[in-house]
């Protein structure tokens, strides 16, 4: 890989970062139980991180602030319009993937 200064290695993990956020806005059918038991994080999870790190620069920002930040509405109303009743399957592999969630 070509070397790449610190700026545009920034502007690119940034890019690519929307990049998965509005994938994840699109793809509402993919329940957030499933990404945690097949890639061991969701949607919340990306929020959190987004959180941490406006607090590591010093930046308030609140859950509910940082979750619409990544589910682009207020959670409980992505909730109401999107997230579906766990299934037996997806309950009993919860806690047993890769995230250990």
């Amino acid at each position: 890989m070509a070397e790449i200064d610190t700026a545009t290695q920034t502007e690119l993990e940034a890019a690519v970062f929307r990049r998965l956020v509005e994938h994840l806005r699109t793809r509402t059918d993919v329940q957030n139980i499933d990404l945690m038991n097949l890639a061991g994080f969701c949607r919340n999870c990306l929020s959190n991180w987004l959180k941490d790190a406006a607090e590591a620069k010093g930046l308030s920002l609140s859950k509910d602030e940082s979750r619409e930040a990544v589910y682009g509405m207020p959670y409980e109303t992505w909730k109401e319009r999107h997230q579906t009743e766990a299934t037996p399957t997806q309950q009993a592999a919860f806690g047993h993937g890769p995230g250990g969630h």
